[in-house]
């Protein structure tokens, strides 16, 4: 009879992690604009926008 051991792998520890930090940047966003009007929220979205747009790479 032959033993097979497998060997586990270690686990990565990630220093980013993208889920949590969506999460908080979407609850600070709801944050802002739970109280302003549709024409607020419009401008807030504008004045907010990125400098620079990420394109992702597939």
């Amino acid at each position: 009879m032959t033993l097979i051991i497998l060997k586990t792998k270690e686990i990565n520890t990630k220093d980013f992690d993208a889920v949590k930090n969506m999460r908080q940047v979407r609850d600070k966003i709801s944050d802002d604009i739970a109280d302003l009007s549709k024409e607020q929220i419009i401008e807030y979205f504008k004045k907010n926008q990125p400098k620079e747009r990420i394109l992702p790479s597939a």
